[in-house]
């Protein structure tokens, strides 16, 4: 194959061929990554505004404030009433005292939301638990609807999204006497191709930090980099709790479905359990809903906690209160505390300070990933969202204009001699220590290259 001179091409072939080598790279990667890239950023959209709009679970909706909160169980007794057999399962107090609160209550497998004006326990509105739009476009954005084999699919495409976000950078960047703020610059005045190209690089640029900052976040919670590897590193140890008796449930046990409500460097920390004399005296005489939730209104939250009642005899109470559940805004106000449902002490209390430093990093990533440090942050991603769109089309137009016939792939030249062996290979290993999926994708794609398109006639030329 040979390569046709290309406008960036200078006498010395080292940056020519290492130009072309990242440009097939970035081409192959890119043919996988484009349809994830815009998936991503539709449903993030749709998640970032429903939320900003309406809430996940209704929490955006006011009332009038009245004088004096009724007492928890008060709410709980009329959201029970509210779904015939139903026990509560859940409290989520108001963000405000001008918002609602809700009652999460289960009836069989069946979980429904359940919205009460504080003040007067009227029941607002009803809902499936966890089951809307909102949860709808997350499980989407994590498994495609189809579990673990999509969760695998997402995190391919995110790692070879770092390589097509650093190949993009090489390729972009000012050469030739070009300056950085004209590589930053969309060249309104060019035509055809040159337009295309200079758009898509442009955002590209001004987009690659923010991505690899959702790249990163997003990996950390996918099911081989994230669970396997820097979320299992950096859980929380549940060692740190003084005889402190463990359930074989953890923290990811709370959550519900795809929905992801309990901080990340908590997920797979085992749960306390109840039925012992361990932990710190917190709530004296009766152990109920009101003292506890009396208990939690102490802390000083910013915005308002979630309570989680004990599923069984040897379940506890849980407060919560952090910013990935849209709780307040501050991720270093995280805090989780679970009591004992007979002695009221607390056997547990895992503050934003005892995180790791991954975990506090994450708890930051998730919370900026999400949308939820503020006005600044839901403007900044829904830009973000949609430079991405227009990024993954203006990609999409240049390889359509560049394929010289419909029948052909089009792909990049690639140079005969480039160091496959002791470059790339060496690079593949270091990646898959690093980030095994971006690791096996890229063995994938190197085999697909060098070995299949390269030795069968028919498949060369459709990629030439």
């Amino acid at each position: 194959m040979h390569i046709r001179r290309h406008p960036m091409a200078t006498e010395s072939q080292t940056p020519n061929r290492l130009y072309f080598a990242a440009w097939r790279w970035h081409f192959y990667a890119g043919l996988y990554v484009i349809p994830f890239l815009l998936m991503l950023a539709v449903t993030g959209l749709l998640m970032l505004w429903i939320a900003v709009l309406q809430g996940i679970g209704d929490e955006k909706m006011t009332i009038l404030p009245g004088d004096q909160p009724l007492a928890v169980s008060q709410l709980i007794t009329a959201a029970q009433a509210a779904i015939p057999d139903a026990t509560a399962t859940q409290y989520i107090a108001p963000l405000s005292p001008a918002h609602i609160a809700t009652v999460v209550v289960a009836a069989g497998d069946a979980k429904t939301g359940v919205t009460l004006n504080p003040y007067t326990a009227e029941v607002l509105n009803t809902f499936p638990w966890r089951a809307g739009w909102y949860d709808f476009a997350t499980d989407i954005h994590g498994t495609l609807l189809i579990g673990n084999t999509g969760d695998w699919l997402i995190e391919a495409a995110a790692s070879l999204a770092l390589l097509l976000t650093v190949t993009g950078i090489y390729l972009h960047w000012p050469r030739n006497g070009a300056s950085l703020g004209q590589s930053l610059t969309v060249q309104t005045a060019a035509k055809g191709r040159a337009f295309w190209k200079s758009l898509h690089g442009a955002l590209g640029l001004w987009a690659s930090l923010i991505l690899v900052i959702f790249l990163i976040s997003g990996l950390s919670w996918a099911g081989l980099w994230g669970a396997k590897f820097v979320q299992a590193w950096s859980t929380f140890p549940a060692e740190k709790w003084d005889n402190v008796p463990l359930s074989d449930a953890t923290h990811a046990d709370m959550n519900h479905g795809a929905a992801k409500e309990v901080p990340w460097g908590l997920e797979q920390t085992p749960l306390p359990e109840s039925g012992s004399l361990a932990g710190t005296m917190a709530i004296t005489g009766p152990v109920t809903v009101d003292t506890v939730a009396a208990f939690a209104g102490t802390l000083g939250f910013d915005h308002r906690f979630q309570l989680n009642l004990p599923a069984d005899a040897t379940g506890v109470w849980t407060i919560s209160h952090d910013s990935m559940s849209n709780d307040g805004p501050n991720p270093a106000a995280d805090r989780t505390i679970h009591i004992d449902q007979f002695t009221g002490n607390v056997l547990a209390d895992v503050r934003y300070a005892d995180y790791s430093a991954y975990a506090k990093a994450m708890a930051w990533g998730i919370a900026f990933h999400e949308g939820d440090l503020g006005v600044w942050n839901i403007a900044l991603n829904t830009a973000f969202c949609l430079a991405i769109i227009l990024m993954s089309v203006s990609g999409a137009v240049l390889w359509l204009k560049r394929r010289p016939v419909a029948a052909r792939l089009g792909a990049p030249p690639r140079p005969a001699d480039v160091p496959y062996a002791k470059g790339a290979i060496l690079i593949t290993l270091a990646l898959s220590l690093a980030f095994p999926m971006l690791g096996l994708t890229l063995l994938a794609v190197m085999v697909l290259d060098l070995v299949i398109l390269s030795a069968v006639p028919p498949l060369k030329r459709l990629v030439s």
